[in-house]
């Protein structure tokens, strides 16, 4: 992969700093519409740059590696860095780099974490005091490692010159955004054209469609009634609880859960806390007594069980999530996976009623 094109008089330097195993797809998506703004435009309006301190290349997730160059000492203030990391950079701590983004930001230039890229910005203590995102699947986890910063559900977030991206096409969203504000919306409903990315989402758009549970046309109480699962992990609600906050009868929420879920409302909210358990394992310090108090379970056996039943792996061997000697990620507990097929919807089961032995 080309680490530059052609820059024109005034052109903007879009720096990419990736870590190992980053996410091929989230580059992607952020240097795609300034190439097409290029594309577009009589002289270059950006200029990008792939830089790395871990390497002249970088393997991303999905195997494919580029070539990289070490980054500036100093960027310029007009500058744009991204810094891309994916699985593994919750833990990333390389102190050149998280000195050198410091650097950067003290001199002016826009900062901006892509995914877990999020977790490298604030570490590097930038984001304390501001609105910031990461991937939905380690909000968790980041809220608790990063308790200053004011963490948000959303694509992406601009906080003066910080900025944080979910992830995925994400990223083609806020650059069209900051290619607009820049260039006007012209040259960006143009740049959708050719990508075919109709309409550009606005940053606070939710990451996730009906909390990724694959409904098509869900009731307005199912959907209320997901997000009060989601809202009370560390507190779980009652299902009568759940009902009345929906204005529902007991009966006829769980007969509205089971037609839109598969499944009923206590063996959803089981799996919902322990994939944020799984999400904390991974990404924090803590014990698995305190994930397991923090997931609303009051047993640790309790936990222990219904973990190894869902994840088939005792919560002590899943603190990391791509072990080094495996070539490819595996993310296991998918919603659909697990309450698509009767087998897993057994195991959920005995999690929620069976006593561990």
């Amino acid at each position: 992969m080309a680490t530059g094109t052609t820059a024109g008089e005034n052109c903007t330097n879009v720096r990419c700093l990736v870590v190992p195993r980053f996410n091929l797809l989230t580059l992607t998506a952020v240097i795609e519409p300034i190439r097409i703004a290029n594309y577009l435009s009589p002289d270059a309006l950006y200029q990008r740059h792939i830089h790395s301190l871990d390497g002249e290349r970088v393997v991303a997730s999905n195997g494919i590696s580029i070539d990289c160059t070490l980054p500036p000492e100093r960027c310029d203030k007009d500058d744009i860095v991204f810094v891309f990391g994916s699985w593994g950079a919750e833990f990333y701590k390389n102190p050149k780099m998280l000195s050198w983004l410091r650097l950067q930001s003290r001199l002016g230039a826009r900062v901006c974490g892509v995914e877990i890229g999020s977790y490298l910005l604030a570490r590097a203590g930038l984001l304390d005091g501001h609105i910031a995102t990461t991937h939905w699947s380690y909000l968790s986890g980041f809220e608790e490692q990063f308790p200053d910063v004011e963490t948000v559900e959303q694509l992406y977030t601009i906080d003066r010159k910080l900025m944080t991206c979910a992830g995925g096409t994400g990223g083609i969203d806020l650059m069209l955004s900051l290619i607009s504000a820049e260039h006007g919306e012209r040259l960006t409903a143009e740049i959708c054209d050719q990508m075919v990315h109709h309409v550009a989402r606005p940053a606070d758009e939710t990451q996730r469609a009906a909390l990724g549970h694959g409904i098509d046309s869900p009731l307005q109480g199912v959907i209320d009634a997901v997000e009060l699962i989601d809202a009370h992990v560390s507190e779980p609600l009652k299902v009568p609880e759940i009902a009345r906050h929906v204005g529902l009868s007991q009966r006829q929420l769980e007969r509205q859960f089971h037609k839109a879920m598969g499944c009923s409302v206590v063996q959803f909210s089981l799996l919902t806390r322990l994939q944020r358990a799984r999400v904390l394992l991974i990404s924090t310090d803590l014990t698995v007594r305190e994930v397991s108090a923090d997931c609303g379970f009051n047993s640790l056996s309790h936990f222990a069980y219904a973990f190894r039943k869902c994840f088939r792996k005792r919560p002590s061997d899943y603190r990391q999530a791509w072990p080094e000697q495996e070539t490819e990620p595996y993310w296991p507990g998918a919603l659909g996976r697990y309450l698509d097929t009767s087998q897993v919807r057994r195991r959920i089961e005995e999690g929620t009623s069976r006593k561990p032995k």
